[in-house]
C-alpha cells in the first residue's frame, strides 16, 4: 500500500506541474504541503536555495521534465526520512470505502488560491475571524455533515482534510453549525476555513467554537447542493 501510494503521489505531482499554467507556483504548493523549506529542498537537490526560489517565483524558465522528476523524488525522499506523513495521508485519501458517501466533492488546487476567491464563489458571508483569512488555501472538501457526524470515527474524519489542512471544509445539510465545529475541535486540526451550507441561522456555540479555534467561519446562502457544487467547479 505504501509503495503504491508513493508511486501514485509522485505521478500526480509531476502531472500537475507539467500541466499547470504556472509550474513554479504548483511546485511551491507541493513543497508547502510536504512542509519542506526551500533550504531543505535545495540541500537535498545539491543546489542553491535561490534556484528553488527562482523556479517558484517564475524568474527562471519552466523546469524541464528531468528537473521536475528530481524535485518530486526529493519531496518524496524527504517525507520518507520524516516518517512518510504525507504519503500515508495520500494513501488514506484513496481509501474511500468508508467516506465515499460522506465526501460529496474533494479538490486540490493546482495553484493555491486566495480565500476570498472561494468565499466569492459561494457568495459567502464571513461570520467571524475575517482577520485569519490571510493564508492561501490548497483545496476544499464538500461534506455531508449528517453522515460525517453519524458514521465517521476519528481516523476516518481526518481523511476529510485530503492532503493538507490548508483547505476549506464545506459542510452541507447544516442546521445550526454546532456539530461540525465540535467535531473539528475534537480532532484538533484546524482548516483554513469552514463553510456552512443549509442553515438559516448559525448557533452561538458554533460561532464561539470558531472564535476559540481562530477558524474563519463562512455561511453560504446558496439554496441547493447542486448549485453549490456548480459554483465550486469554476475555482
Amino acid at each position: 500500500m505504501f509503495e503504491d501510494a508513493k508511486e501514485q503521489l509522485a505521478k500526480m505531482i509531476a502531472g500537475e506541474v507539467v500541466l499547470s499554467n504556472d509550474p513554479g507556483q504548483t511546485l511551491r504548493k507541493w513543497r508547502e504541503i510536504f512542509g519542506i523549506s526551500q533550504t531543505d529542498l535545495a540541500h537535498h537537490l545539491s543546489i542553491s536555495p535561490s534556484v528553488v526560489s527562482d523556479y517558484e517565483g517564475g524568474r527562471r524558465k519552466s523546469p524541464g521534465s528531468s528537473t521536475i522528476r528530481k524535485v518530486v523524488e526529493s519531496l518524496i525522499d524527504i517525507d520518507i526520512s520524516r516518517g512518510g506523513k504525507i504519503i500515508h495521508s495520500f494513501s488514506h485519501r484513496f481509501a474511500k470505502e468508508v467516506i465515499s458517501d460522506v465526501v460529496l466533492d474533494l479538490k486540490e488546487f493546482p495553484v493555491p488560491i486566495p480565500p476570498k476567491k472561494l468565499i466569492d464563489a459561494v457568495h459567502g458571508e464571513i461570520l467571524v475571524n475575517e482577520e485569519y483569512l490571510s493564508k492561501e488555501i490548497h483545496g476544499y472538501t464538500v461534506i455531508d455533515s449528517i453522515k460525517a457526524i453519524l458514521n465517521l470515527n476519528s481516523e476516518e474524519f481526518l481523511k476529510l482534510y485530503g492532503l493538507s489542512s490548508e483547505r476549506a471544509l464545506i459542510f452541507t445539510k447544516v442546521s445550526t453549525g454546532r456539530s461540525p465545529m465540535i467535531a473539528i475541535k475534537v480532532q484538533g486540526i484546524i482548516p483554513s476555513m469552514v463553510v456552512l451550507h443549509g442553515a438559516k441561522k448559525i448557533d452561538d456555540i458554533a460561532v464561539q467554537l470558531a472564535e476559540i479555534q481562530k477558524i474563519p467561519l463562512i455561511l453560504t446562502p446558496i439554496e441547493t447542493l447542486d448549485e453549490l457544487l456548480n459554483c465550486l467547479k469554476f475555482l
